[in-house]
């Protein structure tokens, strides 16, 4: 397969990736920040190529993932392995995208997603549209709560909400092992999630 180079700005890593893999950045101020598809069998860093340790953010590119593919394990090795989650193309437009055309949505169990990370992270961000209020918990190793983030009511698009689609919430605090999204058997979206490892 023919790949690309995608130049990231000047203080951003740069990756191999394939011609298919459409780049999308969070609103970080990182110094090492790499965006992740799942196709990618490794990253390959054009220059000053720093370990996976190294990177300091990682956001994950969800558009080679198959509408409707379980998600779990491909991207244990780069930091996170999610728990009653599927990539979905959203269908209706009460749900749009962020960014690309996929999506991740909790199932299939409604309104729950887990995701727990290989070594402990201190922020961790998504786009969320949820059909009633949602609430975003940060968890330590021995899954004693940490912080929380809530939305408040639902957001979806052309409605009357006054929280627009895509709301981005964002959980910081020391040595975070797993977040929890629950919206209490609501339908939720989640894109460009990212995490700042610790």
């Amino acid at each position: 397969m023919m790949a690309e180079q995608a130049s990231l700005q000047s203080h951003k890593i740069k990756l191999q990736a394939s011609e298919e893999t459409k780049f999308v950045f969070s609103d970080f101020n990182i110094q090492k920040q790499a965006v992740i598809s799942a196709a990618l069998e490794d990253v390959s860093v054009i220059k000053n190529p720093p370990s996976m340790e190294a990177l300091s953010c990682v956001c994950l590119n969800l558009e080679d993932l198959k509408c409707f593919e379980s998600v779990k394990n491909q991207y244990e090795k780069f930091g996170v392995i999610f728990h009653n989650c599927i990539a979905i193309q959203p269908s209706n437009p009460a749900f749009p995208s962020h960014s690309g055309l996929m999506v991740l949505m909790g199932a299939p169990k409604s309104g729950f997603l887990e995701a727990s990370f290989v070594r402990p992270v201190h922020s961790v961000s998504t786009y969320v549209t949820s059909s009633q209020r949602l609430v975003l918990s940060a968890y330590d190793g021995n899954r004693q709560l940490l912080t929380q983030e809530i939305l408040p009511g639902a957001n979806l698009a052309n409605t009357d909400s006054a929280i627009p689609p895509n709301k981005l919430l964002t959980v910081r605090a020391n040595n975070i092992h797993s977040v929890t999204f629950c919206a209490f058997d609501g339908q939720f979206t989640l894109d460009d999630f990212t995490f700042v490892l610790s």
